[in-house]
């Protein structure tokens, strides 16, 4: 892609641009009562439908196969057995894709593929959707009694199901939405008044695309990753922050981009809120960047960063795990992405520095005792954590060996080290205070 203009687009940004005058128009419907209950699922799902075969032409199929199956596995498992079965058919679907664009990039040595690109990442949102949902049944949050009812007819029972799992709103981006928010929201849209949530979508794309400019802007600097293969001792570092600092802008624009998409279509406000107010976003946002660019804790960072994604890894993983959640949590998040070299790498060297961020920050803040001192931990640590995420990003968004050899043979590899002996030291001294 061409981001020498201003005016470039990532395709998604581009497709759910498009996709903004029929939510701000579905929204309006509800809101105008034009709509019964059964026709917002019937629009949001044809809506869907659409919008996935104009993005991703037939690769759209790989999106439609697994919500029939996975609407098959919601009607005829148990609530016990539920969240194995889908997690399985979902989970293995999706590395079957990837797998797929590896063997398409690696050994056909193809093309990239701007639509089968748009397609995995839309699985990828419905793979979060569906375990979602069948925890929710597994854990009694869900019933299907009660939510589709036992005497109504098959395809309408079907109905609420394959309008979540692929409503136009949230088909392409945008954070996890839960199913019993998405029935609280639809049935209850006629409360809420469509000028809040469009003021708010409206604030939301000025925002997008002051991050888009402000990306363009660094971007005419140094291009990404480019010149890796040109640079020399620290030098190399300022190359790395620059690259993941243009990738972290790219992805703060088309969250905030999802999140205006789904306030156009009155997914923003919750229902009871007043508009305005403060929860007025809920749970529907992923994009905290001033938390992201000013804190000095990658395990902040961490819970920060894609917020929706954070929260469902750590309920799908995270408290789930039986021994070592935090390298398992890690390590299927690589899984989810695909297992590229660069995410499996990135991934587990995310996992070693968030362990050693939650010893190290305590022993340090144990030595600083005055003002200075803590200002001085504070800002080296703020430095340290902005080198570390540079250095993680820029490795996930590699695809080769060779790159990744780069990186990992360059002055970057420093300041992981230097937290990963950290880490050993620490876990020595305090096996040395148990004995």
């Amino acid at each position: 892609m061409d981001w020498a203009s201003p005016l470039a687009l990532h395709p998604i940004a581009f497709y759910q641009l498009v996709a903004f005058p029929f939510a701000v128009s579905f929204h309006y419907l509800c809101t105008s009562g034009s709509l019964s209950l059964n026709a917002r699922y019937v629009l949001l799902l044809v809506g869907g439908c659409l919008l996935a075969c104009a993005a991703m032409g037939w690769y759209a199929l790989l999106l439609f196969i697994p919500t029939f199956c996975s609407v098959a596995i919601f009607h005829s498992v148990g609530p016990l057995q539920v969240h194995t079965w889908a997690f399985v058919v979902q989970m293995s679907w999706q590395t079957l894709c990837h797998l797929g664009l590896h063997y398409r990039e690696h050994y056909l040595q193809g093309a990239p593929c701007i639509r089968l690109t748009i397609a995995l990442s839309s699985l990828m949102l419905q793979t979060q959707k569906v375990t979602s949902l069948a925890l929710d049944i597994h854990e009694g949050k869900v019933t299907m009694a009660a939510e589709w009812g036992d005497g109504r007819e098959p395809l309408l029972r079907a109905l609420p199901l394959c309008s979540y799992l692929l409503f136009f709103p949230a088909l392409l981006g945008g954070p996890l939405c839960s199913f019993r928010r998405f029935q609280d929201q639809i049935q209850g849209s006629c409360a809420s008044r469509p000028t809040a949530s469009w003021r708010a979508a409206g604030q939301k794309c000025l925002r997008a695309l002051a991050l888009h400019l402000l990306r363009t802007a660094v971007r005419s600097c140094v291009a990404p990753l480019a010149r890796m293969t040109d640079c020399t001792g620290f030098g190399c570092v300022y190359v790395m922050w620059h690259s993941a600092l243009l990738f972290k802008l790219a992805y703060y624009s088309q969250w905030v981009l999802d999140e205006a998409l789904l306030s156009a279509a009155g997914f923003g406000l919750e229902r009871g809120h007043a508009p305005g107010a403060e929860a007025a976003c809920g749970d529907l946002s992923d994009a905290d960047i001033w938390t992201l660019e000013t804190t000095n804790r990658i395990a902040l960072f961490t819970r920060t960063w894609n917020k929706s994604t954070s929260r469902w890894l750590r309920r799908l993983v995270f408290q789930r795990s039986p021994a070592q959640p935090l390298l398992a949590t890690f390590a299927f998040s690589a899984w989810w992405h695909g297992l590229h070299p660069g995410q499996v790498f990135g991934f587990l060297c995310w996992a070693a520095m968030v362990e050693a961020d939650y010893r190290i920050h305590p022993f340090l803040r144990s030595l600083a005792k005055s003002r200075h001192t803590k200002v001085l931990y504070q800002a080296l640590t703020w430095v340290q954590t902005q080198l570390l995420v540079a250095y993680i990003t820029a490795a996930v968004e590699m695809r080769s060996f060779s790159a990744l050899w780069l990186l990992g043979a360059s002055y970057n590899s420093f300041f992981p080290l230097l937290y990963g002996a950290s880490l050993l030291w620490l876990v020595a001294r305090a096996k040395e205070k148990c004995v």
